[in-house]
C-alpha cells in the first residue's frame, strides 16, 4: 500500500481547539471517517463534553497551545498512545479585544492573542512534525482568516497574528515540500460557531457585509474543506491558502 493510499483508519488526528467550533466539527468529521483522534484543548470540561459527544472514543489531552512544555506533552501522549502522528489540524485561537482601533489597542492583550494564534500555531507544528517526517507522511491544516489576508477594521490583534499564519504556513509548506507531508491554512471569513458570541453584533455585521453571498459560513462547509485540505488526496498542494469566504477573498 502506497502512503498516498493510508486509509482513514490507519490514521492518527491530533485536532487542537477541539472542545468546540470549527475544531470539534473537525474532529466530528474526521472520526466519522475513520480516524483515531486526539482532542487539545485549554477547557477540560469542554473537553469531557466533547468526548462524551463522540462516543467516549477521542483521546483528550487538557493544553494551553501558548506553552511549549504543555504542548510537547500533549504531543507526546498523544503519540506514546497512538505510535504515530499522521494528521494535524490546528483550530486552537481567540479573537482578543475587538472593536477597537488601533492607538487603543492593549499590548497586553496583542500578545495574549499572538501567543494563542501564531506562537501557538508553531509551537504545535514543531512537536508534530519531527513525527511526520519520520514517517515520511504528514497532512497539517493551520486556522487562518479572512481577516489575516484583508484585515478587518477593529480586530487589529487577530488581523495580524492570522496574517502571521498565513506568512507561516506558506514557509513551512517550503522547508517540508520534499518530505511527504503537506501544510496549508484555511481561511474563514465568518463561520457560525460559539467564538462569534463573544463578538459584537456590530462587528458580526461589518464582517458579514463584505460577504457576497451575504451570509456567513456554516460548520458543515467548513469541515468539508478541512477534510479535504487533511486528505491523503491532498497530495500537491502545499504552503496554500484555502479561502472559505462566499466570494469575499479575491487573491
Amino acid at each position: 500500500m502506497s502512503v498516498m493510499n493510508k486509509p482513514w483508519s490507519e490514521q492518527v488526528a491530533i485536532v487542537t481547539g477541539g472542545a468546540s467550533g470549527i475544531g470539534f466539527a473537525v474532529a466530528k468529521k474526521l472520526q466519522a471517517l475513520g480516524a483515531q483522534v486526539a482532542l487539545l484543548d485549554r477547557d477540560q470540561a469542554g473537553l469531557e463534553s466533547a468526548k462524551a459527544e463522540l462516543n467516549d472514543q477521542p483521546l483528550i489531552v487538557q493544553t494551553d497551545i501558548s506553552d511549549e512544555v504543555s504542548v510537547n506533552n500533549a504531543v507526546k501522549t498523544v503519540f506514546e498512545t497512538y505510535g504515530h502522528i499522521d494528521v494535524l489540524m490546528n483550530s486552537a485561537g481567540i479573537t482578543g479585544k475587538t472593536n477597537i482601533i488601533g492607538h487603543e489597542v492593549e499590548v497586553e492583550d496583542f500578545d495574549w492573542v499572538y501567543r494563542v494564534n501564531l506562537r501557538g500555531s508553531l509551537l504545535i507544528c514543531k512537536a508534530v512534525l519531527p513525527h511526520m517526517i519520520e514517517a515520511r507522511y504528514g497532512r497539517i491544516c493551520l486556522m487562518a482568516s479572512i481577516a489575516g489576508k484583508e484585515g478587518n477594521a477593529g480586530m487589529l490583534a487577530y488581523s495580524a497574528t492570522k496574517a502571521g499564519v498565513i506568512g507561516l504556513t506558506k514557509t513551512l509548506g517550503k522547508d517540508y515540500a520534499t518530505t511527504g507531508i503537506t501544510i496549508n491554512a484555511l481561511a474563514p471569513a465568518v463561520i457560525q460557531t460559539p467564538i462569534h458570541d463573544t463578538i459584537p453584533q456590530e462587528q458580526i455585521d461589518y464582517m458579514t457585509a463584505k460577504i457576497p453571498m451575504e451570509r456567513c459560513g456554516t460548520l458543515d462547509e467548513a469541515t468539508a474543506t478541512a477534510a479535504f485540505i487533511l486528505s491523503p488526496e491532498n497530495s500537491f498542494t502545499t504552503g496554500f491558502c484555502f479561502d472559505l469566504s462566499g466570494g469575499r477573498a479575491t487573491y
